[in-house]
């Protein structure tokens, strides 16, 4: 079992270098390979309400067999629930769907920003995690302006905010940002989700300088940055694989190769946080 760094926000709270996400790991067979991931090493556990598998979550994390207090379980608050009432009903929800007293680190999914109350949602889990409920507070999908008007009306920074982030869509300027702010960052889809971005060239060819797949080269470029992914991995094999990127070190022109393949706007499906909203 290979030894993962953490990486630690402006609290304190660390976080480690790779975690599990759990999008499409549903019912029994989903919550089998939670349980699986957690018996490999992996220490958080990415989920949300709206991925509608917290109880999946929450059943691998009981079937584990690891103690409760040495797994960081993540859910997020969605779109519809931005309202200071629907908010707090939410969090109830997810700790019951989790089946935990309280849960690990709480995020906000999507700013939604022409609806206008994402700031609601935050004081909501601020005081969620004033009354013992939450452990840890964070966003998902912020800009800068979001993580700036939040801080501003409430006192309270975010430990983490969790972006797309990946070789096509570096995000080099928002991660600049969020280590200015100690702010933890985050990379969902990692691996560029059937972008195609496991057969590019560079990738293969540092993947093949190291003897490694190309999927641990792009997780080994995330662990040089110091961004946190989350990749969904369903299989043990998969699971194991992952985890080892951590063991791998590139060296800074590997890394600046890989992050070459960056676009000018890489995203994957279009979400900009200034104008997608989620339900």
């Amino acid at each position: 079992m290979p030894t993962v760094p953490t990486v630690t926000a402006h609290n304190g709270f660390s976080l480690p270098a790779i975690g599990l996400g759990t999008y499409g790991l549903w019912g029994d067979a989903g919550a089998d390979a939670i349980a699986s991931a957690i018996r490999s090493g992996y220490r958080l556990v990415d989920s949300a309400f709206n991925y509608e598998n917290e109880g999946a979550v929450g059943r691998g994390l009981a079937a584990s067999g690891v103690d409760r207090d040495e797994i960081i379980v993540t859910t997020k608050l969605p779109g519809r629930h931005h309202g200071t009432a629907k908010a707090r009903t939410s969090i109830e929800e997810s700790r019951s769907r989790l089946g935990v007293e309280v849960t690990d680190l709480h995020l906000i999914h999507w700013p939604n920003p022409s609806q206008d109350e994402y700031v609601q949602a935050w004081e909501a889990l601020v005081q969620a995690q004033q009354h013992g409920v939450v452990r840890q507070i964070g966003v998902s999908n912020f800009l800068p302006e979001h993580l700036e008007r939040i801080e501003h009306e409430t006192g309270v920074r975010p430990v983490v905010n969790q972006i797309e982030v990946h070789p096509y869509f570096p995000q080099e300027e928002q991660l600049a940002r969020h280590r200015e702010l100690g702010i933890l960052t985050e990379a969902w889809s990692p691996l560029g989700k059937g972008s195609g971005l496991l057969q590019e060239p560079v990738v293969v060819e540092v993947a093949a300088a190291h003897g490694i797949s190309p999927a641990q080269a792009v997780l080994a470029w995330h662990v040089a940055r110091g961004t946190i992914a989350i990749p969904k991995a369903s299989s043990p094999e998969h699971q194991l694989s992952n985890l080892a990127a951590v063991e791998v070190v590139l060296e800074a022109d590997e890394v600046a190769a890989i992050s070459a393949l960056g676009r000018s706007d890489g995203r994957l499906f279009g979400g900009d946080p200034a104008s997608h909203e989620e339900s």
